[in-house]
């Protein structure tokens, strides 16, 4: 008997359950380690934005450089028709670089201001421009494809995607570009629609490195 009350008090002792400031002490860790990881929590999610920011623009500037490649010997400076035979040469006769396969088709996209052949807009390279094959390739081999001669002339035009389409800047939830001509520089603010040159983001906010993003 006397067990059986020894043991009745020894578990009503332990049944207390937690105290105030047990409770306060709880709470006040608790909140501590959520504090600590909402930042983290936020660079991640901040990382991760940057990382397809760098991705778009490296897209949009490969599409850019791709574009200009194309225009080499096609369109000569004041032309705006269509029909141009530009086949294995650029400007002033210098070889075509051996990446470009085609040439640009249509001079209608651009205007005399345009010397240098950059796309007139970002929606270009997602709209589709029309190209010819270039021919024969600069080491006198066969043509890139199997077709004979005849086929090879003729006049068959097709469209060329440079961009599958607009990517959306990341950091501003915006197809809203920061575009810069051949003939501005890198501190001009205001696009002078002459042609693309180069693309930044739109956000004047800083990087998790202290950059801003409209210096990427």
């Amino acid at each position: 008997m006397e067990l059986k009350v020894q043991s009745l008090k020894f578990n009503a002792k332990n049944d207390h359950g937690f105290t105030l400031f047990e409770l306060v002490v709880t709470l006040t860790v608790l909140s501590v380690l959520i504090m600590g990881t909402i930042p983290l929590a936020q660079n991640a999610v901040k990382r991760q934005r940057e990382l397809r920011l760098r991705e778009s623009l490296r897209m949009m500037r490969s599409a850019i450089d791709e574009f200009k490649r194309d225009t080499l010997g096609a369109c000569p400076a004041g032309a705006v028709t269509p029909g141009n035979t530009g086949r294995g040469s650029g400007p002033g006769g210098a070889p075509t670089d051996p990446r470009s396969r085609v040439v640009i088709d249509d001079c209608t996209i651009f205007d005399s201001e345009n010397l240098d052949r950059f796309p007139p807009s970002l929606d270009v390279l997602a709209d589709g421009v029309k190209v010819k094959q270039r021919g024969l390739n600069l080491q006198g081999g066969r043509p890139f494809d199997d077709r004979n001669a005849t086929e090879l002339n003729t006049t068959e035009e097709v469209l060329k995607y440079y961009l599958r389409e607009l990517p959306v800047d990341p950091m501003t939830g915006e197809k809203d570009w920061k575009l810069r001509s051949s003939y501005q520089s890198k501190d001009d603010e205001n696009w002078d629609d002459v042609n693309v040159f180069d693309v930044r983001s739109a956000s004047d906010e800083e990087a998790l490195n202290g950059e801003k993003y409209s210096d990427w």
